[in-house]
Formats: structure tokens, sequence, C-alpha cells
């Protein structure tokens, strides 16, 4: 049952997911969830606010875990520890921002309060006055006499994130305006020589006058530091320690990459080390319940899973890939058959971090790029194969998001299949010498009659590898 706006309800759970879910429809705004840590009504720092590009506070408590498509609609969800958030923090604000509109053109706006453990609801707040808003506090967790409580908001702000992040006292780096190049200076014409009865007369020269009488030198006071140097730079006293750096402003920006804008720089975008999140979020919906039923082995293998078996829960699985290639010619394939997860700190420096078999994962399935090592990648395709429990991705769908440890998050979602295809190449990363550009691939192919969805994509793209047999 929805709360009234400004109603609260206690909340028992020791941890909760918060879901902030709306409608999807061609031309409904993309929608970001958010949180701020406030103690008496504003943050601390701005490390208190967590959103799509800070995507974890420090103690933990707080973590964005990013979206995942609901049987229709669209959900971006957060994980609050409450018994983790730090005593000091009285407040966890619950936000919302929409990116290529406002709140009035986003059906079905609604916040979710979930018991992170059984997944049973706490509290639902559904939106129904969003107009001219680019951001909408949509509610708030709050202590009262050691105890939690959700309290249904609805405050708009017309500002957008940056508006309503400033109003909680976080600074937010301002997009550097576009400097237009100086005008090229106009050639000098030389003076024409005046006429000879405009020319000057010397005159005698005065005598000099006397010299006044000389004083004492005053003493300057000494500048605070050496001339032309600024204050920042000038060492502490000695026994002193230096002052820390002032930690740079909070970076809104994010990508989304379209069929009218497929790529983007990782270098341009600020993401040219630490660690590279990739994240696949899916759901099946309504086909996953239709076609993820528990089939026998006869049944998969008519379905071309070479006599795969479902996962225990019966529900679809979906596996997160990726063929690589070094720039010295090593080539391979990160994928969960035969536990081929990959390495960080060594070749390939990609990792897959787990097997998310049912899409009941909050998370999804991510896999990680150690882009501290980008200079020895030659290019990645990243891909998503069905393991079991459905013969296509037809009616299914799936958002991804690229995370760059610095540097705006990348993220686009999958269009409609319409063909019976089990393989999707997502994004190809590729490293031109100069930069590492991201690629929307979103390019469903078809295997042929017994082969396999990784030397599809393989032969799809020309990587010549090797294949043999390998199952979970």
């Amino acid at each position: 049952m929805s709360m009234l706006k400004g109603s609260n309800v206690p909340v028992p759970a020791p941890a909760v997911r918060v879901e902030l879910g709306w409608q999807a429809a061609p031309g409904t705004p993309d929608v970001d969830a958010s949180a701020l840590l406030l103690v008496s009504g504003k943050v601390r720092d701005d490390g208190d606010f967590v959103f799509y590009n800070q995507a974890a506070h420090a103690s933990g408590a707080v973590r964005h875990d990013g979206k995942r498509p609901a049987g229709g609609a669209m959900a971006d969800s957060l994980t609050v520890a409450l018994d983790s958030v730090e005593p000091a923090v009285d407040t966890v604000v619950l936000a919302a921002s929409a990116d290529g509109g406002t709140f009035g053109s986003v059906p079905g706006l609604h916040i979710r309060v979930l018991d992170a453990a059984s997944g049973a609801e706490i509290a639902r707040f559904d939106s129904q006055d969003a107009g001219a808003e680019t951001a909408f506090v949509l509610g708030e967790l709050y202590r009262r006499q050691g105890a939690w409580k959700f309290r249904a908001v609805g405050q708009g702000y017309a500002t957008g994130l940056a508006g309503l992040a400033t109003d909680f006292g976080i600074s937010v780096e301002d997009p550097a305006p576009p400097q237009p190049a100086p005008p090229a200076p106009a050639p000098a014409a030389p003076a024409p020589p005046p006429p000879p009865s405009a020319m000057p007369t010397p005159s005698p020269a005065a005598p000099p006058a006397p010299a006044p009488p000389m004083a004492p030198p005053a003493m300057a006071p000494a500048p605070p530091f050496p001339a032309g140097q600024p204050a920042a730079s000038v060492p502490p006293p000695p026994g002193q320690p230096a002052p820390a750096p002032a930690a740079p402003p909070v970076r809104l920006t994010k990508v989304t990459l379209t069929k009218d804008a497929p790529a983007v720089s990782l270098t341009k975008q600020g993401g040219t080390s630490g660690a590279m999140r990739v994240n696949l979020n899916w759901n099946s919906g309504s086909a996953g319940k239709r076609l993820g039923k528990k089939l026998g082995r006869k049944a998969m293998e008519a379905m071309g899973a070479r006599g795969a078996l479902l996962p225990p829960s019966g529900e679809l699985d979906l596996d997160l890939c990726a063929l690589y290639e070094l720039t010295d010619g090593a080539a391979g394939v990160i994928h969960p058959l035969g536990n081929n997860f990959g390495a960080l700190h060594a070749p390939p420096y990609i990792q897959l971090d787990g097997d998310d078999r049912t899409g009941a994962v909050a998370a999804g399935e991510n896999m990680t790029i150690n882009l501290d090592h980008q200079a020895r990648i030659k290019r990645i395709l990243i891909f998503v194969t069905v393991y079991a429990g459905a013969r296509s991705f037809e009616g299914l769908s799936a958002t991804v998001t690229l995370q760059p440890q610095h540097g705006a998050p990348v993220e686009f979602s999958l269009d409609a299949c319409t063909v019976p295809s089990k393989v999707c190449a997502l994004a190809l990363i590729t490293n031109t010498g100069s930069e590492l550009v991201v690629q929307r691939e979103a390019r469903y192919l078809v295997p042929e009659p017994g082969v396999s969805p990784q030397r599809t994509i393989d032969n799809a793209y020309g990587w010549g590898l090797d294949w043999s047999p390998a199952r979970k």
C-alpha cells in the first residue's frame, strides 16, 4: 500500500534495499537514484554523497547498486546497511534525478524500501505531483530514539541533481565553458612620417633639478609568500605538517550511449587508471516466467544448449563474457564455463567477479578491467550469452554500465531482440594508441547449428581462437 506524502513508518530491518522505479517508455528521461548522509541537515563532506559517480560510502553503509529492468519498468537501487550507518549520521536522504527531461514526463515514479534479507516490502511511496522538476527527494531514512523510520517526502528541485546536492552542502564541479579563441590582432600599419612643418625642433636641455636629501629607507613588510608564488605552494614552517590538499568537487557527468552517439573516449572522460567495473543487470520479466520453466536435459538439448541444465532455481541464466587481445598478441576468453574467470593483476587484467545464475542478485553480474595496464590491452569485446532458461534474448531486457574508478560512467540499454539470438555483443573497447574508446555494439547474433555462442562471437569479430566444449 502506497504511503501518503509526509507520513512515516518504522523500519525494523538491519539493512534495506531502496528501489527507485518508473515505467520505461520511448522518450522517458533517464532516472538515477542517489543518497545523501546528513548530520543536522547537511553533509559533512562530499564523501557523504552516494550516486552513479561515487558508488559507495567510505563507511560501507550505503551503496549504489545501479539499474535493472523490472518487467517493463526500470529500477535504480541503493543498499543501506542501517546497522552500519555512523552514529553521527541522523538522516539518509533518498533522491532521484532526471537526465534528458523533467519528472513530469516520468510515468509511475515511486520508491520502495525492502528488507535486504527477505525482500519483503516495508514501505512504498508513489509520486503523484511531479512537474517541471529535474531532481526529487522521494523519501528519507531517519533515526528516532535509536530506531530507524522512513518518511515519504516528495520534494522537487528545478535545478537538477547539482541544485539538490548543493542545497545539502555538496561542492559540485561546474563544467568549464568553452573559451572562444582570441581574435588575431590586425597587423599595425606603419604611421606616416609627419610633414616637415610638424617636425618637433630640439630645445636646449633644462638644468637638472637638485636631488632631494636622502631619507632612511622604510622597511616594507615581507610578503606572505614569495612574489609570483601561490600561497598554497609555500612549504610550511619547519616542524609543522603540510595542509591536506582540498578534495576536488563532485563530478556529476555521465555518458549514455545510443544509436546516434554510440562511442565515447574513456581517456577524454578521465578513465585512465584504476579499476573499471562492467555491470550487466538483466530481468526476464514475463518472458522469463514463460520460458524459464524447469526443463529436462532432452528439452535443453533441443534448445541447442548442448545438454546444459537449468540452475536449481529453474530461472533464466545469462553469462557475462569477454574476448580479449593484448598488445603482445595474447588472446583468449573470459567466461564462467570451465571457471575461466581471468585475473585482475596479471594478464589479461580482466576478471569476472561471479556468476549470477538466477537474475535475482541486485548487483547483477560484474566484470572488472584493470585500467592501470591499459597500455597492454589492444581490444576487449564484452558480450553476453543465454546459458539456460530461454531460447533467445527475445522478450528479455538488460542494462549495461561501465563504471571507471576515475571518470564518468558509461551506460546503455539493449534494444529489443527480434531474432532467435543466444549471444549479444555488448561493447567493444579499443586502444587506439592515444586513447581508450568504448563502442556500443548491442548486436544480436544467431549461432549456426552446432556452433557455440562464444565461437559465433569469435567468427563475427575475427579473434581466431581455438574452441573446445566446456560447461559449468
